[in-house]
């Protein structure tokens, strides 16, 4: 079995900060991606950042040069640490993450999501 665990979502002001983090846990054998998405009231869940087991990075066009995502493979966690939020930001952020199990089994597994909330 492999859990994951999202904290660090809330209510912050417009050109705030917050962090997430996201641990897993559980019958893991590696980790290859690690990724956060988003979702709006109304609209289609998208893609935030991503981070592979290399370190390299992508970000979606709306969030770069804001939002940085890292990862302690020691711990199993990816992290987003956001800044300059914008009402826009609003939404429930997800993390997914791409990982082999100790039985060999491939799998995607995703986080229960957490609340951000970003006002004027």
């Amino acid at each position: 079995q492999v859990q994951l665990v999202e904290s660090g979502g809330g209510l912050v002001q417009a050109g705030g900060s917050l962090r997430l983090s996201c641990a897993a846990s559980g019958s893991i054998f590696s980790i290859n991606y690690m990724g956060w998405y988003r979702q709006a009231p109304g609209k289609q869940r998208e893609l935030v950042a991503v981070i592979t087991s290399g370190g390299d990075t992508n970000y979606a066009e709306s969030v770069k040069g804001r939002f940085t995502i890292s990862r302690d493979n020691a711990k199993n966690t990816v992290y987003l640490q956001m800044n300059s939020l914008q009402l826009e930001d609003t939404a429930v952020y997800y993390c997914k993450m791409s990982m082999r199990r100790t039985d060999s089994v491939n799998y995607n597994y995703w986080g229960q999501g957490t609340q951000v909330t970003v006002s004027s």
